[in-house]
């Protein structure tokens, strides 16, 4: 306390002004204190009377016992004694100013010391940031780097390997010179001009002119460098019609989403359209792939590069060296760089499992993903390939870049496969195109993803997102879709390139390094895609976290499993004035999905796995699935079903309830469905 004396001048004044002089009159106890001290100290010296009524009526807790004391000596009976109490109380008064002013000075000092703490804490922490991105862009770096490293090295040893030359070199002559740079969508036959107009010669055509033999002996001199006559094609018993009849068993994906997996045999050919992974904590193989690898396997016809369809086939290469691996020259370039990303995330997983004393050995590492690499075959649509007693054709399938579905033909059978498949035009791709060598086929093998749905327009759903992003933007805050890094993310950048110019897109995670690898592989067409640049900018982390104040925040996993998607969910989904949309199929044991259950339960936490640590992360962000399906849904279907005009039609890579109601539709618009399982062979 700053004035020892100061609880017995408040109770002197208060005598004070309780006299009939100064009662009434307004007097505030702490100014006159403070206004008239001098005349309050002479009262207690002169006063006896007063002296005794304060003792009388003042007061003190007994732990003020310094207080207590000074009262006895200032409050008695003698003069002498109180004069003596006046003097000890302002002794210590200035004591205690002396005492303030050095607690002032201290606190200063302290405060200033604060200051210069807090300043050196922001210098580190920017510091630190810069070195996190530092770091973050030089693990991009390094990533690139490596997926350059394994797309060089499978490059030079496909320039020293005649199949892969020649397989190439048959993929170029091919190529129809309409749709030479044009892309899929320029290969969709409803979308060619009509009209007369000089065609130019076809390259195979102009190459065989040159080498002075017919284009069909070219073709066949290149087919036979591709596939050297072998037992498979050479023996008798391929001469057998029975032999010859094709027999379909899918081994993976048929009454579920994930692990594609189709298995098509003739005489003595057996091949896989797609070995693809199955979703889930744990990456695994496709349910029966057992069965092909029962026998032996000739060729595995990938569909399009997302790892549900592509992403177990080098550790089908690890068994099976001379695997031959045939696919659009685009899903051939994409493909190494979805296999690297699953060989990390399973190496990491693997590291985890080992270090808590659990079992998950990863399926493939980075040797298995060079060697899947160089033997890939670029087989452009409309091409035919023979593989064995099979010949094989791809037609564009919508979906994502470089999709396609297969005509698999054995003598007079044929069967086809859509994978996944769609037929509106999106902003990478346009929609699938069913060739002559399709229609009739005695078999149409179809996915069913979205079999039991019928979507909005897409430029209505194009539109909901637009309005949904922009009203968010215009409030303030940002915006974090969680995307497929392969199809989806380019798709969304464009969206928003194309409606929302002036708004910031970030790309995270590796749907940015799809991204370059989009343009990359578009580059040379007449009409290449043209994604980062403008508004769209590739995210730097951990900087962005936070700097990245309001925009489109564009990133992996598009599930919610893990990546940069859960950093940034942790920072947007507890602000109320962002939001949180989801764009695509959300596995029931996802985060994703788990998300949606928990708005529509008003939950106030997600907890979600961020590479081995569990984060409840606050739900206040506005959060809605604003789904842009890349598959076909019910009606589209029902137009694939009708356009093929297949004698049996077999669905596949969707949920058993939804395959039985849409069967019954099949069925009533006079398609015959087949059982999902073994066909043929009879």
């Amino acid at each position: 306390m700053t004035d020892p004396l100061l609880p017995i001048l408040r109770a002197a004044a208060e005598v004070m002004l309780s006299r009939p002089g100064l009662a009434g009159q307004g007097h505030d106890v702490e100014r006159f204190v403070v206004e008239r001290r001098r005349v309050i100290v002479d009262a207690l010296l002169q006063v006896p009377a007063l002296r005794s009524r304060i003792r009388r009526e003042l007061r003190i807790r007994r732990d003020r016992t310094e207080l207590q004391a000074l009262a006895t000596l200032v409050l008695s009976p003698d003069d002498d004694t109180v004069r003596a109490g006046l003097r000890l109380a302002e002794r210590l008064g200035r004591e205690a100013e002396a005492r303030r002013t050095l607690h002032k000075r201290r606190q200063e000092k302290l405060d200033e010391l604060r200051d210069r703490l807090e300043t050196a804490r922001g210098r580190y922490e920017h510091a630190d940031g810069a070195l996190q991105s530092a770091r973050g862009a030089l693990a991009d770096a390094e990533k690139r780097a490596e997926e350059l490293d394994t797309q060089v090295a499978a490059l030079q040893r496909r320039l020293h390997d005649p199949h892969s030359l020649a397989s190439g070199l048959l993929a170029v002559l091919q190529q129809s010179p309409d749709t030479v740079d044009g892309g899929p969508e320029t290969r969709d036959p409803r979308n060619v001009r009509t009209g007369p107009r000089e065609r130019p010669a076809p390259p195979i055509v102009l190459a065989a002119r040159a080498a002075g033999i017919t284009p069909e002996a070219l073709a066949a001199a290149l087919q036979a460098i591709i596939t050297p006559p072998g037992p498979a094609a050479e023996s008798p018993r391929a001469a057998v019609t029975g032999e010859r009849r094709l027999r379909v068993h899918p081994l993976g994906g048929g009454g579920e989403i994930g692990g594609s997996c189709v298995l098509v045999e003739a005489a003595g050919t057996r091949l896989l359209v797609d070995a693809g992974l199955r979703p889930g904590e744990t990456a695994l193989p496709p349910r029966d792939i057992a069965r092909a690898l029962a026998g032996p396997v000739h060729a595995v016809v990938v569909t399009h590069a997302h790892t549900d369809h592509c992403g177990y086939v080098p550790a089908l290469v690890e068994r099976l060296p001379d695997l031959r691996i045939v696919s659009t020259p685009e899903t051939a370039q994409l493909m190494p760089r979805m296999w690297a990303d699953s060989a990390k995330l399973m190496g990491e997983r693997e590291r985890l499992h080992r270090r808590w004393g659990g079992d998950g050995e990863a399926l493939y590492r980075r040797d298995a993903v060079e060697a899947a690499a160089r033997r890939c075959e670029e087989v452009p649509f409309g091409a035919v390939r023979r593989i064995g007693d099979l010949t094989v054709e791809l037609f564009p399938a919508g979906h994502v870049l470089g999709a396609a579905g297969v005509v698999i033909r054995a003598g007079d059978q044929r069967v086809v496969i859509t994978g996944d498949i769609s037929g509106f035009r999106q902003e990478t791709v346009d929609g699938y195109a069913v060739p002559d060598s399709a229609r009739e086929a005695d078999l149409l093998v179809m996915e069913s993803t979205c079999c039991a749905e019928n979507h909005d327009p897409r430029e209505t759903r194009v539109k909901d997102l637009i309005r949904a992003v922009a009203e968010v933007c215009t409030a303030g805050g940002r915006v974090l879709i969680p995307a497929f890094a392969l199809g989806r993310a380019q798709e969304l950048a464009m969206i928003m390139r194309r409606h929302l110019p002036h708004v910031p897109v970030l790309l995270d995670g590796m749907a940015a390094d799809v991204t370059s690898s989009f343009e990359r592989i578009t580059a040379d067409r007449s009409a290449p895609l043209r994604i980062l640049g403008e508004n769209v900018a590739r995210a730097r982390r951990p900087g962005d976290l936070d700097l990245f104040t309001s925009g489109v925040v564009i990133t992996t996993s598009g599930m919610l499993t893990g990546g940069p998607a859960v950093q940034w969910a942790a920072r947007i989904l507890p602000e109320p004035r962002s939001a949180l949309f989801l764009s695509g199929y959300q596995d029931e044991e996802s985060a994703g999905a788990r998300l949606l259950r928990l708005v529509e339960e008003r939950a106030p936490l997600l907890s979600v796995d961020d590479h081995g640590v569990q984060r409840d992360i606050p739900l206040r962000a506005r959060i809605e699935m604003m789904r842009l399906s890349a598959h076909a849904d019910r009606r589209g279907l029902l137009d694939i079903a009708d356009e093929v005009g297949a004698r049996e039609v077999m669905l596949v890579h969707g949920l058993p309830h939804r395959q039985r109601g849409f069967a019954k539709v099949l069925e009533v618009r006079g398609h015959r469905t087949a059982v999902t399982g073994r066909w043929g062979g009879g």
